[in-house]
């Protein structure tokens, strides 16, 4: 692709409690979690959309499949194979004969998926009030507040991956997997967006504790209370979003690198 194609970049430094942590390592550590093993393919999707959630790939740059396959360890057809999966998702896109982009995510965007996920999540959380058994529901509340064990400030990368698990568990509950990989995918494009701008009023404290009200509120049974609660987790993520400052939002495009020369 010569000066098209922008060459992997390295992991970025300096914002809070998220770099040095290997790529597949993140993402074994959640699928470790659920007790999930994984195929070749999935490896690859997970690892490069771990990069593109944590901004290893950042929105707008130019990649493509050779160097991700050679900068991952991957064969050309599981990382392939997982471009197209992510295409679907959209975090990338792909454009024939040019390459791949990586997908930058608006404000208008973003709260539209913070819409969707309210009215997914509730809903996934319902059923896994149904239907968890008493192994799961006690997995489920170790899980909510497994930060809080941490001394001093919090980790924003693990509190990140306990989210993110947390969230997984809870479709992986609710018997409805179509619907619970729609809120995976729903969950994982606002994390990318937490990345680049809610680290800046992330509350790990108060994530916790709505986390536990989710889960006791499963772990009883009680459908009602875990649609409430799931309901008002979501809309503080969206109301600590609408707190920033405007002029954040026209920020991810600085975040691109330049390609070519």
């Amino acid at each position: 692709m010569g000066n098209a194609s922008a060459r992997v970049s390295p992991p970025i430094s300096g914002r809070p409690g998220k770099m040095g942590t290997s790529v597949k390592s993140k993402a074994g550590s959640i699928d470790a979690r659920l007790g999930k093993p994984q195929s070749l393919a999935l490896q690859a999707y997970e690892a490069i959309k771990e990069r593109i959630i944590t901004l290893h790939f950042l929105p707008g740059q130019y990649v493509n499949e050779a160097d991700i396959a050679a900068y991952l360890h991957f064969g050309r057809t599981p990382v392939h194979q997982a471009l197209q999966r992510l295409d679907h998702e959209g975090l990338v896109q792909v454009l024939p004969r040019k390459g791949i982009i990586i997908r930058p995510d608006s404000l208008q965007e973003i709260l539209r998926i913070l819409d969707s996920r309210i009215t997914v999540e509730p809903e996934l959380a319902r059923l896994a009030a149904q239907l968890a058994s008493g192994e799961q529901a006690m997995a489920l509340l170790n899980l909510a507040s497994v930060t809080d064990a941490t001394p001093g400030s919090p980790d924003i990368a693990a509190f990140t991956i306990d989210d993110r698990a947390f969230h997984r568990m809870i479709g992986d509950m609710s018997g409805n997997p179509v619907m619970a990989d729609f809120g995976r995918m729903l969950h994982e494009r606002s994390t990318r967006f937490w990345y680049l701008h809610l680290w800046q009023t992330i509350n790990v404290e108060l994530s916790n504790r709505q986390h536990l009200k989710v889960a006791t509120a499963i772990a009883a049974g009680d459908g009602a209370v875990a649609v409430e609660t799931m309901s008002e987790h979501i809309g503080a993520l969206r109301e600590r979003l609408k707190k920033l400052p405007g002029s954040v939002f026209g920020a991810p495009s600085a975040f691109a690198p330049r390609i070519g020369n």
